[in-house]
C-alpha cells in the first residue's frame, strides 16, 4: 500500500475496513469449501498471500516456503509499494521456485488487502502493524480464508471485540488459524509447561514475566511525509498501530503465564512511564511498565518490560508452584518454522486448530496493562473489555489526520497516571 498521487484509491474509512473487506464478496455460507481450501486447483498445493511486508512478515512467508512442502506465495500488499516490492524481492531471491507473484498481484494502499484476499489463496499471512490486526483478520475469516497472524493480534478494546466474534466464526466454518506466538510451538515449552500443568512444582502461586531490553529501531521524519505517512513508517512509537511495547514485545512473555494458567486476569494494578526515551521520535509510548495481574483465582502473574539501554536485560518467564519453581523455555525445532508446519498440517488433515483464542486474550492482558500503566488505576478485565475506548482513526488515508498529532514543539501526547482516563481515546 504506497502513497500516490491519486489519495482517493487509498482513502477509506474505519468502517468500510470493517466490513467484508474482499472484493470476491465470499461469505461464510457461500466461501469456499473445506476441501476446495485445502487443495487449491484440485492439487496439495496451498497458496498463500502475505499482508504486511515489514521485516517479521517477510520472514514469516520465508519460514512458510522453507519448512512446508506445497505451499506457494501469489500475492503481497503492504501500505507502501517499495515496502511490498522489497520484501517480494527478497522472498524470490530465497525461494524463487515457490513465488508466483507477477507485478499485478503487487498491491498498495490502505485498501492492498482487500486485493490480496480477493485472489483466491488457501491461506491469508497478516503482518501489518498490530491496530489493523482485527480488520484484517475479520475480513479473511469472512472470505472463507485460513489464517496465520502475527501477534498482536489487538491494540484496544473494540478491536478484541471484533477477533472474538471473527474466531466464532473461524470456528463455526472450519477455518484454521495460527498466531505468532512461536512458543506455543516451541517443544521444550509445550513439554515444560504440560509439566507445571500436572504438578511438577505443585500448586501454582504466582509468574515472573520479562521483556527487558534497549529497545528498536527509530525512524526519522522525511521532508516530504505526512503525519499520517510518517506515523505508519514510524509505527512502534503510536498506540493506535503498535499498542505499546508491552503489547508488541512483552505479549510473549504475558502469554506464557496464561498459557499455563489456562486463564486471563481479571484485573491489572501497575505503573510505568517515559523517563529515557523522550524525544519526539518516540512519539507517545512509555519506556518502562511493571503491572500485577490477577488471576480469577487470586493468584498473580508480575510483568516487567523495559526499553532502555545500559540496564538488566532479561526476556524470560518463571513459574513459581508451591514445591518449588520453573522457567518453562526450552529447545526443539525451529518454532517460527513449526507454527507453519502445524498450520498446513491442520488444514491437510482437517484437524481442529484456533489459536485466535489466546491471540485475543494474551493480546488485550497486555493492553489491560497499558490502562492500568498509563491511569494508575486497577482496571478490571469485564470493564476495560466493554467500556475500552476506540483508539483507531475515523479515517485511513495518507492525508487523513491520525489520532494523535504533535503540538508546535514536535511533541506527542503522552498518558500521566493519575491524570490519564483508560476509558477516553483522548489525552
Amino acid at each position: 500500500m504506497s502513497q500516490t498521487n491519486d489519495t482517493k484509491t487509498h482513502d477509506t474509512t474505519r468502517r468500510d475496513f470493517l466490513k467484508t473487506g474482499s472484493a470476491a464478496g465470499l461469505s461464510l455460507a457461500g466461501g469456499l469449501s473445506l476441501a476446495r481450501s485445502a487443495h487449491a486447483q484440485g492439487s496439495d498445493e496451498l497458496t498463500f498471500v502475505l499482508i504486511g511486508c515489514g521485516g517479521r512478515g517477510t520472514g514469516a512467508a520465508v519460514n512458510n516456503l522453507s519448512s512446508c512442502k506445497g505451499t506457494k506465495l501469489i500475492a503481497v500488499a503492504d501500505a507502501f509499494e517499495d515496502r511490498a516490492k522489497g520484501s517480494l524481492g527478497q522472498i524470490k531471491r530465497r525461494h524463487e521456485d515457490q513465488v508466483d507473484v507477477p507485478d499485478d498481484r503487487v498491491f498498495s494502499g490502505f485498501d492492498a488487502y482487500k486485493k490480496a484476499i480477493a485472489c483466491d489463496p488457501d491461506i491469508v499471512m497478516l503482518a501489518t502493524p498490530p491496530g489493523f490486526r482485527p480488520i484484517h483478520y475479520k475480513a479473511a475469516i469472512e472470505a472463507g480464508k485460513h489464517v496465520f497472524m502475527e501477534k498482536p493480534c489487538c491494540v484496544d478494546a473494540p478491536g478484541f471485540r471484533t477477533l472474538m466474534e471473527a474466531n466464532k466464526k473461524a470456528d463455526d466454518s472450519g477455518r484454521k488459524v495460527v498466531v505468532g506466538l512461536q512458543r506455543r510451538h516451541q517443544q521444550g515449552y509445550i513439554d515444560n509447561v504440560k509439566r507445571i500443568q500436572d504438578g511438577a512444582i505443585g500448586d501454582f502461586v504466582f509468574s515472573r514475566v520479562f521483556w527487558n531490553s534497549g529497545g528498536v529501531w527509530t525512524r526519522e521524519r522525511q521532508p516530504d511525509q505526512t503525519e499520517m505517512e510518517y506515523q505508519m513508517r514510524n509505527w512502534y512509537y503510536f498506540n493506535w498501530l503498535c499498542g505499546d511495547h508491552i503489547c508488541e514485545q512483552h505479549v510473549h512473555n504475558i502469554d506464557v503465564s496464561n498459557w499455563v494458567k489456562d486463564a486471563h486476569p481479571v484485573e491489572a494494578n501497575g505503573m510505568g512511564g517515559r523517563q529515557v526515551r523522550t524525544g519526539n521520535e518516540h512519539g507517545q509510548i512509555y519506556d518502562h511498565h511493571f503491572i500485577e495481574f490477577t488471576y480469577p483465582d487470586g493468584t498473580k502473574m508480575y510483568s516487567q518490560c523495559r526499553h532502555i539501554r545500559n540496564c538488566w536485560n532479561q526476556v524470560s518467564e518463571t513459574i513459581v508452584g508451591t514445591e518449588g519453581q520453573m522457567g518453562p523455555g526450552g529447545g526443539g525445532p525451529n518454532p517460527y518454522n513449526q507454527e507453519h508446519i502445524d498450520l498446513i498440517a491442520a488444514i491437510r488433515q482437517d484437524e481442529a486448530r484456533n489459536e485466535g483464542w489466546y491471540g485475543a486474550t494474551s493480546s488485550f492482558t497486555a493492553v489491560l496493562g497499558r490502562m492500568a500503566t498509563y491511569s494508575g488505576k486497577v482496571i478490571k478485565w469485564d470493564e476495560a473489555v466493554e467500556k475500552g475506548p476506540d483508539i483507531m482513526p475515523e479515517q485511513f488515508a495518507f492525508d487523513a489526520t491520525p489520532p494523535v498529532v504533535p503540538d508546535e514543539d514536535g511533541n506527542y501526547p503522552v498518558a500521566m497516571p493519575g491524570m490519564y482516563d483508560p476509558f477516553k481515546a483522548s489525552f
